[in-house]
């Protein structure tokens, strides 16, 4: 995505697995941003699932591409399909297990407890 963006600046990623990243900043925790994907428009609201990828493909020029799942019975069907896909990626991915192994763990230790 940000290939396609071309530096103009109109999408920003942020990377979850950065040991830097806060997620309080956005008021979530890091449970809850590996649920599933999480945007944040320009006018400061967060959005989750495939509305991100709508709001981002379209950032870019590329709002053609998913525009079809704005479509009233598309959208529920798409939208859960990732819900489900969300649920299931690092089994999807050949990741099962990752997890368990640590390989999800972002957050220092002491950060992790503090949120519980």
């Amino acid at each position: 995505m940000e290939r396609l963006d071309r530096g103009r600046g109109r999408l920003v990623t942020e990377d979850i697995a950065d040991p830097a990243f806060d997620p309080t900043s956005y008021g979530l925790t890091y449970e809850r941003m590996m649920a599933t994907i999480h945007g944040q428009t320009p006018d400061g609201r967060v959005i989750t699932g495939v509305e991100v990828f709508r709001q981002a493909y379209g950032a870019v020029g590329w709002g053609w591409v998913l525009n079809w799942t704005r479509l009233p019975v598309v959208r529920w069907f798409a939208d859960r399909a990732y819900d489900f896909f969300a649920k299931h990626r690092l089994i999807f991915t050949g990741r099962r297990g990752a997890c368990e192994r640590g390989a999800c763990e972002v957050a220092p230790p002491e950060r992790v407890a503090a949120e519980h």
